[in-house]
């Protein structure tokens, strides 16, 4: 019987120096998500800017996290998203020949496929894998809402889609979508409502702020689902403005930007068209960083 993901997974940044992949700080930074109580990571999600990682890297990025978390309690929920299914396929594929434990896949950007579409397209992926399988809902970025029909539709008819990385920023959907499929694991994709989607029988979160506070957002997770609810929203109120400052500008900007604040990457490096914050909001993040124990800071 497999084992499903569930609880604090966290959406890494991919490292940079001088223009490519920074393998050894991004196997650091990997060890750093371990140590601190992370279920699983999330390799070349949107946070990993992977629309802009050629096919090699995205690859890489998936075999570091495997040959990491490998012999430890943390698993690899890898990204395995494209606008083209082929494209999907393929990444799907080698991630689960490398060894990742679960995949999660965004949907089609650009393109605007039907409901239809979205159906014919996960289905393809699924069904060329057999490890357990997440969708990746973020209409915000894709221009495409997965519906809850559709997302019923698929846990039903395809075995290993088991869940999906919802970031609609909707409470609502998350009612909607466990009314509609109780047995699905929701993730919650919004730092902000981590804490509501999980009280509201969320299985886990993805989150962007865990890449600088792996530590609270790993004990808000455990604690809302064993009940602790108090604990969980006391965290999850103690978060909210490094969680906003963390999205004054689109992902992964700011947190790359606090990454290396912290000192917990050597370089700032984005690949285009994304560029650095501006210095408004650099000292914006900066600021806020100073109420926060960032763990793990040599």
């Amino acid at each position: 019987m497999q084992t499903y993901i569930t609880g604090a997974t966290t959406a890494l940044i991919t490292p940079f120096k001088n223009g490519s992949l920074d393998e050894a700080g991004y196997a650091k930074l990997i060890q750093r998500q371990i140590r601190n109580d992370i279920d699983a990571v999330c390799p070349v999600g949107t946070t990993g800017e992977s629309a802009t990682l050629s096919h090699d890297e995205h690859k890489r990025c998936i075999e570091i996290a495997v040959e990491v978390c490998k012999g430890t309690n943390t698993k690899v929920l890898a990204g395995a998203g494209s606008n083209a299914t082929h494209e999907a396929i393929d990444i799907a594929k080698h991630a689960e020949f490398c060894g990742a434990d679960a995949i999660f896949s965004v949907s089609p950007y650009y393109n605007k496929p039907s409901q239809e579409g979205l159906y014919q397209h996960y289905k393809a992926i699924a069904n060329a894998v057999k490890v357990p399988f997440m969708l990746y809902n973020v209409p915000g970025r894709t221009g495409v809402d997965i519906l809850p029909n559709t997302v019923k539709r698929l846990f039903d008819e395809v075995d290993n889609i088991i869940g999906i990385k919802e970031a609609t920023g909707s409470i609502e959907r998350t009612v909607e979508l466990l009314a509609k499929v109780p047995e699905l694991f929701v993730f919650s994709g919004d730092d902000t409502i981590d804490f509501p989607i999980l009280a509201s029988g969320g299985k886990g979160i993805t989150s962007v702020t865990a890449n600088l506070l792996p530590d609270m957002k790993a004990s808000l997770t455990h604690a809302a689902l064993k009940g602790d609810l108090a604990t969980s929203k006391s965290i999850n109120d103690k978060l909210f403005e490094i969680n906003k400052a963390l999205f004054c500008e689109s992902n992964p900007i700011p947190i790359k930007a606090a990454m290396y604040i912290a000192g917990l990457t050597d370089t700032l490096e984005y690949r285009l068209p994304l560029v650095k914050p501006s210095l408004e909001n650099m000292k914006k993040i900066e600021k806020t960083m100073k109420d926060y124990h960032i763990v793990g800071v040599d």
